[in-house]
């Protein structure tokens, strides 16, 4: 098989006409290059420079040889440049997976922003609560909340803590605050659906990262946690929601902290690429903002409803 590399070699020193220059242009021993250019000779069969010890000369084979592979040498080097320009500018589409619910915390102003800074970046979001397959589904990068199944460094962690207890002030002043996690089950609280039976159960951290396990249960239970805060926004029980999710709410006096001194166990929101190799520039810059705005806004949401951030 023809060695492209000793085809490169050739056409630099036809065109420089010395092995020696040609050896400095190519930071490499004048010697190993006229070896490289003697196996492309013997592969070919044909001689291509008459050498002397005063003068360099193509052969009429070299010469032939020479106008047939330049354009395609040139067009080799102009698109490696290219190539390096580019890869220096984030460029090209961005696959990602996240959350259905990922708009709700993810402001779509932020997209906004990072795509007027970076026109020649396109991005795809792929929205489902199923964990994609990203190799099957070709996504680049995606957001996932739970718990680290992959310690390895195509993972990185946003922030680790959930958030914590909120209900709307109208249950509150209807049902009152609970003053322990033991009153919680006296109280009607929205959740996902159990795993057995008609509880639920809530994995708490106190002040001191002491987990304890509280048994909760209501009449309004929801897979979908926009759902599950829209309920408790309506009065309909205490919810357990990230605080990123209900900072606007909290803000706008929609929800307020039930057991401020608690916060959510075993959550957290972390974005894991496809790949750990090679990343292109576009993932990793849109990573970077993302992660950037989310932890940012997890700490203003944790202050903002008096939970300690994660």
């Amino acid at each position: 098989m023809l060695d492209l590399n000793e085809v490169a070699m050739f056409v630099q020193v036809a065109r420089l006409g010395s092995f020696a220059e040609a050896a400095r242009h190519l930071r490499m021993p004048s010697a190993t290059l006229s070896r490289r250019v003697r196996q492309l000779e013997a592969h070919l069969g044909t001689r291509l420079l008459q050498r002397s010890t005063r003068k360099l000369a193509l052969t009429s084979g070299g010469q032939d040889f020479l106008e047939r592979c330049l354009p395609a040498v040139d067009e080799l080097m102009a698109a490696g440049q290219l190539q390096l320009a580019g890869s220096q500018e984030p460029s090209g589409a961005v696959r990602v997976a996240a959350p259905s619910n990922f708009f709700d915390f993810f402001p779509m102003e932020w997209v906004s922003g990072f795509l007027a800074a970076n026109p020649r970046v396109r991005i795809d979001f792929v929205l489902s609560d199923a964990a994609a397959d990203l190799v099957a589904e070709r996504i680049d990068v995606a957001f996932r909340g739970g718990p680290l199944r992959d310690a390895g460094s195509a993972t990185r962690r946003i922030f680790a803590s959930y958030g914590g207890l909120f209900a709307s002030p109208g249950y509150v002043a209807a049902h009152g605050q609970p003053a322990s996690l033991h009153e919680l089950g006296e109280h009607h609280c929205v959740t996902p659906p159990p795993d057995a039976g008609s509880y639920a159960t809530w994995r708490l951290l106190d002040a001191d990262g002491a987990e304890q396990d509280v048994r909760v249960r209501g009449r309004f239970v929801s897979n979908m946690q926009d759902v599950l805060r829209k309920a408790a926004c309506a009065g309909l029980g205490i919810a357990a929601l990230p605080s990123i999710l209900v900072a606007s709410d909290i803000a706008a006096g929609r929800l307020v902290p039930v057991l401020p001194q608690y916060r959510r166990a075993g959550r957290g929101l972390s974005v894991i690429y496809a790949s750990r190799h090679h990343i292109p520039h576009a993932v990793s810059a849109f990573v970077e903002m993302a992660m950037e705005k989310l932890a940012a806004s997890q700490d203003w949401g944790s202050a903002s409803v008096g939970a300690p951030a994660g």
